[in-house]
């Protein structure tokens, strides 16, 4: 309880003391409510400073992914030759590390930019496996241990994988933190099934910390609620997590005797949309590319332009290369293609200037386009990307799956 005292004190005549006059409020709400309102102020802090750095790791991003690109499509080229067992050693090694890397840039993107919600058909396992990745350097650190209890062939749910992966490493971190307060180390079991009666799959998050009281778990999921030192948190990440799985047409629940570990399941219905077809069966289905066929490649990075080149050759198509948007203009104007490969970043004129000069005085071609780009982050490139109806690939990528959308390219148009 919060108290406010006012009071003044009197002397008494002929030295018979003071009288004390005093008036005590209890101000208790208030208090509550400059409390949310600081945390809601630093909550805006936050935020702030959350879009400077997405800004800044979409360029970040797309200065790491150019060479990635480059790095892992010479690797895969070179993969392809005839190689003694010790290079082939040392290429597996450059290209592991360079996915590696890749991961790293994706995932540092995932959690440092703001996202527009967009719902897809989405593997819970696999978003369940990327989240906990993030997490392996400081689980190693803290001596906790990951149990993978993961079922097989659960069926896809329609969600938004970013916002799925920000409850489930609320979820984990918590349970991180209450493990290590109590035991200095812990064992996290990730437990995962489809209950059919429902339509639903649910994911289990357990620990074995101290639990949560039973005065508290009414409570958990209230805003600004929390049981952590001042500080250490702001009461609103199992708000947020709790308001996503209804958004999702969820729910998040929590069980918990109060004395040994917690257990939090989120529910996901199951979504109508049907599994994609496996990467290799789209390939081997793929068909040839017609004598005569001809790509253009407009890759400001040469490395990497003369590796997909060269790919695209080896497949059939006649390439010819530009390095930025002019000279691509010129070359069309010269010559029909049947593919475009193009980078979105580039000097001179950028890909989204050439898809507009493109649409407005070829707009048969604008069709053949297929987009590379090392930033999918930025809110102006998803937005062109979806608006323009082109396809398109992220740096880095594997060369066998640009082949594949171009070849996809070639049969539509």
């Amino acid at each position: 309880m919060w108290a406010e005292v006012t009071a003044r004190a009197d002397r008494q005549p002929r030295g018979r003391g003071h009288r004390v006059e005093a008036v005590v409020r209890d101000i208790t709400e208030r208090q509550k409510l400059q409390d949310q309102a600081r945390d809601v102020y630093h909550q805006l802090l936050q935020a702030e400073k959350l879009a400077s750095l997405g800004q800044t790791m979409s360029g970040v991003a797309h200065e790491l992914n150019n060479p990635l690109a480059t790095i892992l499509a010479c690797a895969e080229r070179l993969a392809s030759h005839e190689l003694d067992q010790a290079t082939r050693r040392d290429l597996d090694a450059i290209h592991n590390a360079a996915e590696r890397a890749a991961r790293i840039v994706r995932n540092l993107q995932t959690f440092a930019r703001k996202r527009h919600t967009t719902r897809t058909t989405v593997e819970l396992n696999q978003v369940v496996r990327e989240t906990v990745a993030l997490r392996a350097h400081e689980q190693r650190v803290a001596n906790v241990r990951i149990v993978d209890a993961l079922a097989a062939g659960l069926p896809p749910v329609f969600a938004d994988p970013h916002q799925i992966q920000q409850i489930l490493l609320n979820l984990i971190i918590n349970a991180e933190q209450a493990m290590m307060s109590a035991h200095g180390r812990g064992t996290l079991i990730l437990r995962s099934w489809q209950d059919i009666e429902r339509d639903a799959v649910i994911l289990e998050v357990n620990d074995d910390g101290p639990g949560v009281p039973e005065e508290v778990q009414s409570k958990i999921f209230d805003p600004f609620f929390t049981t952590k030192a001042v500080g250490k948190g702001t009461g609103l990440g199992l708000t947020v997590a709790y308001a996503i799985a209804q958004e999702h047409g969820g729910r998040l629940n929590l069980k918990s005797d109060g004395h040994r570990g917690a257990s939090f399941f989120l529910e996901l219905p199951v979504g109508g949309t049907s599994v994609r077809v496996p990467e290799a069966v789209a390939i081997q289905a793929a068909p040839s590319v017609p004598s005569g066929a001809r790509a253009l490649v407009v890759e400001d990075e040469r490395a990497l332009g003369e590796a997909v080149a060269a790919t695209l050759t080896d497949e059939g198509f006649r390439v010819d290369r530009a390095e930025d948007g002019e000279e691509a203009l010129g070359r069309l104007r010269e010559r029909h293609y049947d593919v475009i490969i193009c980078d979105l970043k580039m000097p001179k004129l950028d890909g989204m200037s050439f898809f507009a000069e493109v649409s407005k005085t070829m707009p048969n071609v604008a069709r053949r386009l297929v987009f590379v780009t090392g930033d999918v982050a930025g809110s102006d490139a998803e937005r062109f990307l979806d608006e323009s109806g082109c396809r398109w690939i992220a740096k880095p990528f594997r060369l066998r799956d640009l082949v594949r959308v171009a070849r996809e390219t070639l049969q539509a148009t």
